[in-house]
């Protein structure tokens, strides 16, 4: 094979590749050293999980017989591995050029002790999540299963962990750490959503909730629902502006069902039915399906059977 390698070709190619670099382009920053890594992120991702779930999570490279022992090497572990990455992360996106190298190694490392502080009260919500998923599903064989397996606990807690730094107004490593999580689960929630206590996702597959989302207490939503904005043709106009929709306490969202708009706020005690799409705001303990929805029987290339399906409570909010 080798026999028809030309080496002067190649390194024509090269050079053709290397000199487009210089062009001004966007995309031609070759500094890799300056940037946050975002498989580092991933692995702090993964190593925080070992804290908000201990027992269940762990670094198999090395064996230890205290695990208080291993906890302590751990935190201290990702406190510094966070400590650089924030680091790097200061000197990005709106806060370019802001801080000196001292001042971002100061206030890097005040980041991750306050978020090293909220951990606990991250954990605690946490638990709540574990409780709606196990009390909201009867497939659900123990909490182990869901701490293990459930996507749906994956991407909260990925969210949950990084919209703390999110408020902590650190660029870029929030949306690494959920965007991990959306690839490993195909849930997508943008880390500045709020969303409240015993939140869960059920199956969880094509979720998406945009960033100036917020959700009560006690939600429930399904595969498939979008918790997004009307229009992002304002594009960076719209930044900082709220686009999402607010859900209550206690609303559950069926699946392929989209709620837009960031004026739109979902009742207490809602009921979003499959595939409805909303754009306005829904009142409290309020009922919403599709109208007359026809069901049709084929065999072979005759239809031989319609049948609607109609909603008669009064309850119900018809769209």
């Amino acid at each position: 094979m080798n026999d028809y390698i030309n080496e002067k070709e190649i390194e024509q190619i090269v050079k053709k590749i290397v000199g487009d670099y210089s062009h001004g382009k966007a995309i031609d920053e070759i500094n890799i050293y300056n940037k946050p890594d975002k498989a580092e992120v991933r692995e702090l991702v993964q190593n925080l999980f070992q804290i908000v779930f201990p027992g269940y999570f762990r670094d198999k490279a090395y064996k230890i017989y205290n695990p208080k022992h291993n906890f302590a090497v751990l935190i201290e572990d990702i406190f510094y591995h966070l400590n650089k990455q924030v680091y790097l992360a200061l000197d990005f996106c709106k806060l370019k050029d802001v801080y000196t190298e001292d001042e971002r190694a100061v206030e890097s490392y005040r980041i991750c002790k306050e978020f090293f502080a909220r951990l606990p009260w991250v954990r605690k919500y946490v638990d709540t999540d574990l409780s709606a998923a196990f009390d909201g599903d009867p497939a659900a064989g123990c909490l182990e299963e869901i701490i293990l397996a459930y996507p749906g606990l994956m991407a909260s807690t990925t969210n949950r962990i990084a919209h703390e730094l999110y408020k902590l107004n650190v660029p870029v490593l929030p949306r690494l750490m959920t965007e991990y999580a959306h690839a490993e689960t195909g849930i997508d929630i943008h880390p500045g959503a709020t969303i409240g206590k015993y939140f869960f996702i059920d199956h969880g597959t094509g979720v998406v909730i945009g960033e100036t989302a917020v959700i009560g207490d006690n939600v429930k939503i399904y595969q498939g629902v979008t918790l997004g904005a009307l229009s992002t043709r304002g594009g960076q106009r719209l930044s900082g502006v709220k686009r999402h929709p607010t859900i209550r306490d206690n609303v559950t969202i069926y699946a392929g069902a989209s709620v837009l708009g960031g004026d739109t706020v979902i009742g207490k005690n809602a009921v979003i039915g499959g595939n409805a799409f909303i754009t306005s705001s829904i009142p409290a303990d309020t009922i919403v399906s599709i109208k007359n929805q026809e069901l049709e029987y084929k065999s072979g290339n005759h239809a031989h059977k319609k049948e609607e399906v109609q909603q008669s409570d009064e309850w119900y909010y018809i769209i």
